[in-house]
């Protein structure tokens, strides 16, 4: 959390911090229905299939803050912990992933402080998905505080794999066996084999659609 007007002395209450992440998920969520609405009016077709929302709980922000090796602190948590408060975004096909993330980027009050592509990069485990960290304005009575979001923005078929693969992996408290990984990665690529394809028809059916003045 990026503080504008009023700074962390201010924020010291876990339950100001969690109004703050809440107010931030609200005023994304928002943010993407509308401009889902107004691709649906100028393009005729909708890029999000659906908005997932959730703010950490408790026990997982102290995991992670002791995993990086700070003391439990709201302080640390707003300045350390980046995926407290999560959006994930669900797509119909790649492209859509990244033209959706620019038109995130170009709002004028939301902030976009990282990114991570683990569609192009993807991590050794398999998993695919484009990460945006920002950063919205939550107007207070007596002051602005700026709070951040993380925004996951998947295919369907890419959600579907990172749900299974989080399911398993916490099964085996992150030890899973090595041909439990080895499958994970094969299915995988047949995730990414499977959105190529659903990507080159959808692109072959527009081109048809075209072709018949449709």
């Amino acid at each position: 959390m990026l503080n504008a007007v009023k700074n962390y002395d201010d924020v010291d209450s876990w339950k100001t911090v969690m109004f703050l992440y809440n107010s931030a998920l609200k005023k994304v969520g928002t943010k993407l229905e509308i401009l889902n609405d107004e691709f649906q009016h100028v393009h005729k077709y909708n890029p999000i299939e659906h908005i997932k929302t959730r703010v950490k709980t408790a026990e997982s922000i102290v995991k992670k803050l002791k995993r990086y090796g700070y003391e439990t602190s709201i302080e640390n948590m707003v300045k350390y912990v980046n995926d407290i408060a999560g959006v994930r975004v669900i797509c119909s096909f790649t492209s859509d992933i990244y033209r959706l993330a620019e038109m995130i980027g170009n709002q004028n009050d939301l902030k976009v402080l990282a990114i991570k592509d683990y569609i192009k990069n993807p991590k050794e485990s398999g998993y695919k998905s484009y990460h945006m960290l920002a950063s919205v304005p939550i107007f207070l009575s007596d002051g602005v505080v700026d709070t951040k979001v993380e925004i996951q923005i998947r295919t369907i078929a890419m959600d579907f794999w990172a749900s299974l693969e989080h399911k398993i992996y916490y099964k085996f408290e992150g030890n899973a066996p090595d041909y439990i990984s080895r499958d994970l990665r094969e299915c995988a690529e047949m995730v990414s084999t499977l959105d190529e394809k659903m990507l080159s028809l959808n692109e072959a059916i527009h081109a048809c659609l075209e072709k018949e003045g449709l």
